[in-house]
């Protein structure tokens, strides 16, 4: 059933999310730390028998350098560098295994799939662990995880990660560093929000049923979790509701989509009780680049399933 706005509402709908004075500072300073961490990318060609495809396990240094996993997956015997989507994953999943998530491999493209640190454990397996951060209370999931300090909070460290992916990618010789677009669904459209406003120079940005939007909306509108984590956490932390907030204002990605001036696709699902469609506007509206937005009526969080995939590789296709 519907359980937000309009979709007439919903295509004006502005946030009421704030963005910190020191929002760039805190994200430039944060990626050149990472990036003076320093850090091997190493890549090997895993045994497979899949007659098409090559798969290499990738390992390459994220927040901190922190050694995180990858696929890249590529057609055989490819002609010369290729178009590359690097892929982020949604919450609770992890890389999966080699053989699976084909797709962007199968069209064409160079596919580079980031693990997701401390996850993988959900519906898809991961390969990352998370070792650093505050080990304060929080409660079950990452997304409570430091979040009374924007240095501490899980999601400065997998935001950079998606970054540094990125870097990583454009290093390999299989990649075309000047056509490397980012996607993702759910936290994996969160992070390549984030890795579009961050990184100035990709070929495009897509996005499905974004996570991690208009924070003020998106925890007093849907029961459902993970978003629900933190009005359980405050439920017990009174008093801790202004910083909370305040931490979440680096993390929006509304914040990000203003910053953000790539070609973008979204999609949003009306019936979404997990982002709710009026958090995914808000991105969308905000988003101060090119953008086109599908608007699936009668779906849920799965929003286009593999028809989101075709549009997205036309979109893609465009684009590189």
């Amino acid at each position: 059933m519907y359980n937000d706005l309009p979709e007439e509402e919903l295509r004006v709908y502005q946030s009421a999310q704030t963005c910190p004075d020191d929002f760039d500072s805190f994200w430039e300073q944060t990626l050149e730390e990472s990036r003076q961490a320093g850090g091997e990318t190493t890549m090997e060609l895993v045994p497979d028998d899949l007659e098409t495809l090559d798969v290499y396990d990738v390992t390459f240094p994220g927040f901190g350098g922190d050694p995180i996993k990858a696929w890249l997956r590529t057609p055989k015997n490819p002609r010369g560098p290729l178009p590359t989507v690097v892929q982020y994953v949604g919450y609770g999943g992890g890389r999966g295994r080699p053989w699976e998530n084909l797709f962007w491999a199968s069209s064409g493209f160079a596919h580079f799939q980031m693990d997701t640190r401390g996850q993988g454990s959900g519906w898809s397996v991961g390969d990352t662990p998370d070792n650093v951060g505050a080990s304060g209370p929080q409660v079950p999931g990452v997304m409570t995880k430091g979040i009374t300090s924007k240095e501490a909070y899980y999601y400065r460290r997998l935001m950079t990660d998606g970054v540094r992916a990125v870097d990583a990618a454009r290093t390999l010789p299989l990649v075309d560093p000047a056509r490397v677009a980012v996607t993702g669904g759910s936290q994996g459209g969160a992070i390549a929000l984030a890795v579009g406003a961050l990184v100035r120079d990709l070929s495009a940005v897509a996005v499905t049923v974004p996570f991690l939007c208009d924070f003020p909306r998106a925890t007093v509108v849907t029961d459902a979790y993970p978003f629900r984590e933190i009005p359980d956490y405050l439920s017990t932390h009174r008093h801790q509701a202004d910083i909370v907030h305040e931490t979440l204002t680096y993390f929006d990605g509304v914040n990000f989509a203003a910053r953000s001036r790539h070609p973008a696709h979204f999609s949003v699902a009306l019936m979404d009780v997990i982002t709710p469609p009026s958090t995914v506007f808000a991105a969308f509206n905000a988003y101060a680049g090119e953008k086109e937005i599908t608007v699936w009526p009668y779906n849920g969080h799965e929003a286009g399933g593999p028809d989101d995939d075709l549009l997205i590789r036309q979109f893609l296709s465009q684009r590189f």
